[in-house]
């Protein structure tokens, strides 16, 4: 018979010794827990739901190793309900109907509830979650949906409305050191009896390689300890070079809140706007390999495109823009190579800041003088005044559209901007009588 993962017996699956060290330390109780303060602090909701035992269909989501599975584990603990527990990569619509018949029989013997932790709910397709929805509805079984995609993409929405969502955060670094000092010093389901040491820079680079996720934090640590022989003093050293082996990934300098950070993203920045697209895929691939969020990374090329390349190539911006969008749709590793393409296309490509230089005059402008009226013409009152550019030859006609006729937009002689500026050219001396309307048939 196989064990289920919360069914409570003698021989808890927790306390097993051949279990991995990230299930032998999932926490017993709140006490334990760490993290996901903004749902599960001292008087938050889902903490005061867990504590009453008043569980209603939940879903929880949130990257791997964040705590999901570990609360659903203190509910079985906690709960008066029957907890039953199923995969949904393994299960289909035959043992959601068993475990919805179970759950009747239950209530009408007992009247005790039954709450079903339903893992990796994304996988299930429509017809099987069509086929949970009845009995959710009818609150004949609670529903524990635990997943770590977005639910709102992958879950039927009938059932969403049926349920609580919660978004589970990556856990922060202090959480992730608690955890693996609890796991050294634990006796019983830890590694105390090891006689571990840890160097501190070890914690750092496990704690910043495992981004949030303590699951990968133990299994590095525990292969670490398991494979290293102790000195003469009995003592496991778990050091700097033991972390990056446990864990398949050397040590970069790179803190977020360090200069280093900073520096790299600046030289990544000023790669891209110096043209130098060489320099720019090494800075993004320092960046990558570090752990940073190729979202951030996005963000900045975006902003790059637009400030740097600007109407010189405007189709510098659609690129980054989707290479932002596929960043957030498909994470790494494959990231890498939408924001490598991006980041090539923005150094290559011929640049402008006349775009960025006119809107901070604008601003500055907002700051420094007074502001200006809309003229009548262009306002709904004087909308018989105004002038439709479109019924004019060449799609132009002259009219004020800003009194002062302040400059901002400045294009350049760079890329497709020298086109735009040939036409402003163009229409400035049609104004002034020079020329014709660009567009315009003589």
């Amino acid at each position: 018979m196989t064990m289920d993962l919360f069914q409570k017996t003698e021989k808890d699956v927790y306390k097993n010794e051949n279990a991995p060290l990230s299930l032998r330390m999932r926490p017993q109780g709140f006490g334990e827990f760490v993290g996901q303060e903004h749902i599960l602090g001292e008087g938050k909701l889902l903490r005061r739901i867990v504590e009453a035992d008043r569980i209603s269909s939940l879903i929880f989501y949130g990257p791997p190793g964040c705590g999901k599975s570990a609360l659903a584990g203190i509910i079985a603990k906690r709960t008066k309900a029957h907890f039953a527990q199923i995969n949904a990569v393994n299960s289909g619509v035959a043992r959601i109907q068993k475990e919805v018949s179970s759950a009747l029989e239950r209530i009408s013997i007992s009247g005790k509830r039954t709450i079903l932790l339903i893992d990796e709910i994304h996988h299930f397709n429509k017809n099987q979650q069509d086929a949970l929805l009845p009995d959710v509805e009818k609150a004949v079984i609670r529903m524990i949906g635990i997943t770590t995609e977005n639910p709102f993409y992958y879950v039927n929405p009938a059932l969403i409305s049926r349920s609580q969502v919660f978004k589970f955060e990556p856990l922060k670094n202090k959480a992730i050191e608690a955890v693996i000092g609890r796991a050294v010093e634990d006796n019983v389901n830890g590694l105390g009896k090891y006689n571990v040491v840890l160097e501190d820079e070890a914690v750092k680079h496990l704690v910043k390689i495992s981004d949030g996720d303590a699951r990968r934090a133990l299994n590095a640590l525990e292969l670490g300890v398991l494979t290293t022989n102790p000195d003469r003093k009995g003592i496991v050293r778990f050091t700097l070079k033991i972390a990056e082996e446990s864990i398949q990934k050397k040590a970069v300098i790179y803190d977020k809140k360090s200069d280093e950070h900073y520096n790299t993203i600046s030289a990544f920045i000023k790669s891209m706007r110096g043209s130098d697209a060489d320099a720019a895929i090494y800075w993004l691939a320092k960046m990558l390999y570090a752990g940073e969020d190729p979202r951030f990374i996005a963000r900045r090329i975006v902003i790059c495109a637009a400030e740097d390349v600007g109407n010189a190539d405007p189709m510098a911006l659609v690129v980054a823009n989707a290479a932002l969008q596929i960043s957030e749709f498909v994470g790494m590793p494959e990231a890498r190579i939408t924001l490598a393409q991006a980041a090539s296309y923005i150094a290559s490509a011929p640049k402008s800041n006349a775009a960025y230089a006119g809107i901070n005059d604008a601003m500055k402008d907002m700051e420094d003088k007074e502001l200006l009226r809309v003229p009548k013409h262009l306002t709904k009152a004087g909308m018989k005044d105004y002038k439709y550019p479109h019924d004019y030859p060449g799609g132009y006609v002259e009219q004020e559209y800003l009194p002062g006729k302040k400059k901002y937009y400045s294009p350049k002689d760079s890329g497709y901007e020298k086109k735009i500026k040939e036409r402003l050219e163009a229409l400035e001396n049609a104004r002034r009588g020079k020329k014709r309307i660009p567009g315009k048939e003589k």
